[in-house]
């Protein structure tokens, strides 16, 4: 993670979980995927805060979450403790050296975590690793946002986050004769009367890019869904979840 979406992440860290609270079908999707969570081994890239690293862990699965945000991490691990579930500081560029390969059941990036990588090569060699992780079988199973969309549409301004807590508003302002994309936000504390600006930058990758790496690593099965409920991918909406097979 580079200086700046470091900075932009601790920004929110302490509010990241009012932001994106834990989503109850990112864990039916992966347990459907898994046919079963007791004794599963998965590695949760880009955990963030923990919450469905902990869902899952509660449910009997053996869980590593990674982040390079140690703010967030810190909040992860205030977590209830358990012994199936771990957080650790981890990039997703380096998970060769930090995991032994073929044995895990399933590794997880979601939360629009890969586009974070701002290099098509660095994004194969992040998805090649994974392969290389994964049991025979294991499955692979990521969200990033719908860039076919957001390009083609010149989508400028994300649906604004609100609740009691917090109101988040994010827009995308694109680079010119670039696929990359300037990812600003303003979250807003109502308690406190409080505005956090930031931004950070981002890869506006395309899903038949997304497929081409996934087939090039080997993956098999790849099946591209327009949420966690598992419906068809296509059209104007934001989400791309995405599973597949080694």
């Amino acid at each position: 993670m580079d200086n700046q979406q470091n900075i932009f992440y601790t920004s929110i860290s302490t509010h990241y979980s009012d932001i994106f609270p834990f989503n109850p079908k990112q864990l039916s999707f992966v347990t459907n995927k898994l046919n079963s969570l007791p004794d599963k081994q998965i590695l949760d890239i880009g955990c963030a805060t923990g919450q469905l690293a902990f869902q899952l862990a509660a449910q009997g699965a053996n869980v590593t979450g990674i982040d390079l945000n140690e703010d967030l991490l810190e909040i992860a691990n205030e977590s209830i403790p358990q012994p199936n579930l771990k957080f650790r500081l981890g990039n997703m560029l380096e998970l060769e050296a930090d995991f032994e390969a073929g044995k895990l059941d399933g590794v997880l990036c979601f939360g629009n975590t890969l586009v974070h990588l701002q290099e098509l090569h660095d994004m194969r060699k992040m998805i090649f690793a994974v392969y290389n992780l994964l049991k025979d079988g294991g499955h692979f199973m990521l969200q990033i946002l719908n860039y076919d969309y957001i390009l083609k549409d010149k989508v400028t301004e994300l649906p604004v986050i609100e609740n009691e807590a917090i109101r988040f508003v994010r827009k995308y302002e694109f680079v010119e004769k670039s696929r990359l994309v300037h990812f600003k936000t303003e979250l807003h504390l109502k308690k406190k009367k409080e505005t956090i600006s930031n931004e950070t930058t981002l890869f506006a990758l395309k899903s038949k890019e997304l497929k081409q790496l996934l087939n090039s690593e080997g993956f098999r099965n790849i099946e591209f869904f327009s949420n966690f409920n598992g419906d068809a991918f296509g059209g104007a909406h934001l989400p791309l979840v995405v599973s597949c097979q080694k």
